[in-house]
């Protein structure tokens, strides 16, 4: 078979994304939005060329938008997913003879799914690209919901609820990661913004559409039907218009394609170098998520605070029929609306990051260049948050009472979905910043973690609420909100010192000469 000689720029180097990277070096060439490490220099590895158009970082800007979008959009379809059947918990007790703490269990494993779906579609993810996973994911997830339209007996809509939570997470992952696929660093925060209001939005928007469909006097099935609707649209958007944004896998059908047209079997992409056993590949992305949360303390404890506001959120979802449609005697469709505020929050804190809190960081960005700003500069907007979290589950409770006007509770819901946005956004750029390169495997283990406090809360929320009242009830979750209130002032604090220490935290270089004076405006 002949063989040809390679030309000088085909394996090229190409930027490199903060990743998951394993000890082995082949193991690194598996792993990475479109990174190829820079000590391999194969002339038949197969890299990007300069101005690729196979590379999706040079694909246009309004396409990659969309796809920034689209990614949002799956997203948004699977947390809305989450919350939808909360609007018709009675229907479904009234036709299955189930308890209410049973009914429950229609969202808590849902998004158990979620606990089992990250650890699986990610590392599939790194190894045959994002599209066959979304295509995969999709198919099961809008089979699933119609399973659920369908089901007649409790053990069966439970059964089909935790397999659609568990394919549902496809997006969770897979959407973070086209993000980095196709936007360079300093556009990436711009582009996060979507990925990280979706998670929030959605579950806001849920009980709303359910409420009014509970309202139409339509069956509860129908919640189901149009949740199928919805993830076959967005089914068919995966086909026709979401192409792979995977890197690694893009450049595996490059190199297949090089040699067929040469007759030469020596030219491989990254991906096909990895001689590390699946086996072993296996145990190490399921347990190194684990191993770094558990080994870094700051990481630990940034888990344990998104993963209780995450908690509370689907808490909510549960106490806010007490509040207005037992004290407020508001109907389901009225009910649902009293979620969208916290929708709303969500937004008003994507224009706040837009407005002012983004350019603050393009400025820090250009006085540290061309070093990386340290990942403290992230927290601004968690410190803003944080203590408004707080107050607003004390605004909450003591303004439920049925004599009080429900306008009240209603804003402070929006309060805390602005003060929500404005945590979770500046956690995650502060965790992908911090663990540059094992980042993804940080993101893993917390997401973990979350969906298991967002399982678990709504399994207790109705029996506390009752119990203590609304009042009483959100005083608890408000002063465990102020005691984690802390958390990020010391990461702004010391948070330098504790990445010293890190194992897994690169050191942040300093700018060359000091860079400018950072400005408090």
């Amino acid at each position: 078979m002949a063989h040809s000689e390679p030309p000088s720029h085909t394996a090229t180097i190409i930027e490199e994304q903060p990743q998951i990277v394993q000890e082995d070096k082949s193991e690194k060439l598996s792993q990475g939005g479109n990174a190829i490490p820079n000590e391999i220099k194969d002339p038949f590895l197969v890299g990007f060329e300069k101005d690729d158009p196979l590379n999706p970082m040079n694909w246009s800007t309004w396409f990659r938008w969309y796809l920034t979008g689209a990614g949002g959009l799956l997203i948004l379809n699977a947390t809305f997913a989450s919350s939808a059947p909360s609007g018709a918990t009675l229907e479904m007790v009234q036709e299955f003879g189930m308890s209410v703490e049973v009914a429950t269990l229609v969202i808590s494993l849902f998004i158990a799914g979620y606990c089992v779906g990250p650890l699986f579609w990610g590392p599939v993810s790194e190894v045959v690209g994002r599209r066959p996973v979304y295509l995969v994911s999709f198919l099961f997830y809008t089979a699933f919901q119609v399973g659920c339209a369908l089901s007649h007996n409790t053990a069966s809509i439970l059964i089909f609820r935790f397999l659609t939570g568990t394919f549902a997470a496809a997006p969770l992952t897979n959407s973070g990661g086209m993000v980095g696929d196709v936007w360079e660093a300093k556009v990436r925060g711009k582009a996060m913004v979507l990925f990280a209001v979706s998670p929030f939005a959605g579950p806001a928007v849920g009980p709303t559409v359910a409420g009014w469909i509970i309202t139409a006097g339509v069956s509860w099935r129908w919640i189901y039907w149009v949740l199928t609707i919805f993830s076959g649209v967005c089914f068919i958007l995966v086909i026709f218009t979401m192409p792979e944004t995977y890197g690694p896998a893009i450049l595996v059908a490059k190199a297949k394609k090089l040699r067929k047209d040469t007759g030469d079997d020596r030219w491989y992409a990254p991906l096909e170098a990895n001689t590390v056993p699946f086996a072993q590949r296996v145990e190490n992305v399921l347990s190194k998520p684990f191993k770094i949360m558990f080994s870094e303390p700051m990481l630990l404890a940034i888990t344990i605070y998104m993963s209780f506001l995450y908690g509370c959120l689907y808490l909510l979802f549960e106490a806010y029929p007490i509040v207005f449609t037992q004290g407020h005697h508001m109907s389901a469709g009225i009910t649902g609306l009293m979620f969208l505020p916290l929708s709303i929050g969500s937004t008003l804190g994507v224009f706040t990051y837009l407005i002012f809190f983004e350019p603050r960081y393009a400025r820090r960005a250009e006085e540290y260049a061309p070093s990386f700003v340290p990942p403290e500069h992230r927290l601004e907007m968690t410190l803003l948050g944080a203590p408004l979290y707080a107050m607003s589950f004390f605004w909450f409770g003591w303004t439920s009472y049925p004599s009080i006007s429900f306008w009240s509770p209603m804003i402070a819901g929006g309060v805390m979905g602005f003060s929500i946005f404005c945590i979770f956004l500046s956690l995650f750029n502060y965790i992908i910043d911090t663990y540059l390169f094992v980042a993804a495997s940080a993101l893993a283990g917390s997401t973990v973690m979350r969906s298991i406090f967002g399982a678990v809360f709504p399994l207790f929320a109705r029996q506390m609420f009752d119990a203590m009242n609304p009042r009483w009830a959100s005083t608890l979750l408000g002063f465990i909100s102020l005691a984690m209130t802390p958390i990020p002032f010391v990461l702004q604090r010391y948070g330098p010192y504790l990445r010293s220490k890190s194992r897994f935290a690169p050191d942040v270089p300093r700018a060359r000469g000091p860079p400018k004076e950072v400005s408090p405006a």
